[in-house]
């Protein structure tokens, strides 16, 4: 690949020859992520690819233009046409609809959103069938390590590489600097704890005044920053709304709704329960995670000095973190990857789990196990074990992620593999 390296970060971005791949495909590209993300940047780079321009609608000026007279600016340009941050001027899709109605060719327009493209009920009666969505997520530590992940379609492939005889050289402290940056771009530079806190603090207060708010008029906007902060503390948990209600002195419905809220603004996302069809005894309530471990640790509180303490409910907290990190980076390798993948948790009564479960659309599975420590013993491999023998030969691999040194094979397609074989 063609690197092109991201602005003056010397981060290098993965989507854009995937982003350029799909315009030569379909109609319409809609890029949709969290604020920050580098988003816009993106889109720049790729309209300076192809020789076009870009129509910021987060400009007062320029989104009045677009909502006066939206169908003015849906032909007579360069394509694609690049809109950045659609979603202030919905009306903006009914033109393009009509004028797809009467040119379909591929890659007519490119879309930045902050909002996610699905929660939009014009979107989709607009432009289904005709846009393609790419999630873009935080930085994944490929990128900021400036090479391209292979992991995932390693891992899907069952192939040796996993288990290479190269040692790990990284440390657990580490670890634990990686989890707590995250992968916001803008919070990666900080270059202190607690500058980055700050940048956090001001992301959701902007996030929240800005995207949910434009969404939906909310009365008690106050409450939205202590939902996500619940939302936080049961980061890779099974997602439990009535505990949040019952604290919150809020109904369960209430909460439901304001948990869809910050998952359409990209704050945090649900991973379903695997197996509904395996067995009676798994469990359905779905996980929850947020979108960036370094958004997690600001909420939870947790830092180096924290950690080094080793205080058993501060490291607790981190093996979710350390979750969340690790399931979030397989999701990013998803994004541009050759094929599609479904992504899921399994947990049945009696306390058997993957963290992560992987469906390839031609039914190969694949599980991940986190584990916040430097070993791994045989009941780690338990829920593993479990999903290998319902499947049988669909289940091609299953991997135990840790923070050790070594990766080596466990058992027959089961793996002990070091966190960092994520990226590296």
């Amino acid at each position: 690949m063609d690197q092109r390296w991201w602005g003056e970060s010397g981060i290098t971005r993965h989507l854009e020859e995937t982003v350029l791949a799909r315009l030569n495909e379909t109609p319409v590209v809609v890029l949709n992520g969290a604020r920050t993300v580098g988003k816009s940047t993106l889109m720049q780079t790729c309209a300076a690819a192809r020789g076009a321009g870009v129509i910021d609608l987060d400009d007062p000026e320029t989104r009045a233009a677009v909502e006066r007279d939206p169908t003015l600016f849906v032909h007579g340009l360069p394509e694609p046409i690049c809109f950045d941050e659609f979603q202030h001027v919905l009306p903006l899709l009914d033109a393009i609809k009509a004028e797809l109605n009467q040119d379909l060719r591929p890659g007519r327009y490119l879309l930045t959103g902050s909002t996610r493209y699905a929660t939009l009920p014009a979107a989709s009666q607009s432009l289904t069938g005709r846009a393609h969505v790419v999630t873009m997520w935080p930085f994944s530590q490929g990128e900021l390590h400036g090479h391209r992940e292979t992991f995932l379609a390693s891992l899907m492939a069952e192939a040796p590489a996993l288990t290479s005889a190269a040692i790990s050289r990284t440390s657990r402290v580490d670890y634990e600097a990686m989890v707590l940056a995250g992968g916001f771009p803008l919070a990666v530079k900080r270059e202190s704890g607690s500058s980055r806190s700050r940048w956090f603090r001001d992301f959701v207060t902007m996030v929240i005044e800005r995207d949910v708010l434009e969404i939906r008029a909310v009365r008690q906007r106050g409450v939205l920053p202590r939902v996500l902060r619940h939302l936080a503390s049961q980061t890779a948990q099974v997602l439990t709304l009535s505990r949040i209600a019952s604290e919150l002195g809020l109904s369960a419905d209430l909460v439901e709704d304001y948990v869809r809220l910050m998952e359409a603004v990209f704050l945090v996302h649900r991973l379903e329960a695997y197996g509904r069809t395996l067995s009676t005894r798994v469990r359905l309530q779905p996980k929850v995670h947020l979108v960036d471990s370094g958004l997690g640790a600001h909420f939870l509180g947790i830092t180096e000095t924290r950690l080094a303490k080793k205080d058993p409910a501060t490291l607790t907290e981190f093996g979710h973190l350390l979750e969340t990190f690790a399931v979030n980076e397989v999701l990013k390798q998803a994004t541009w990857a050759d094929e599609s993948f479904r992504f899921s948790h399994y947990r049945t009564k009696d306390g058997a789990e993957v963290d992560l479960v992987i469906e390839a659309d031609d039914g190969r599975v694949a599980g991940v196990e986190v584990k916040a420590s430097g070993t791994v013993a045989g009941a780690d491999f338990r829920g593993l074990e479990q999903l290998r023998g319902k499947l049988g030969d669909a289940f091609v691999a299953g991997v135990v992620l840790h923070l050790g040194q070594r990766s080596y094979e466990f058992a027959d397609r089961l793996f002990a593999v070091a966190l960092d074989r994520l990226w590296s």
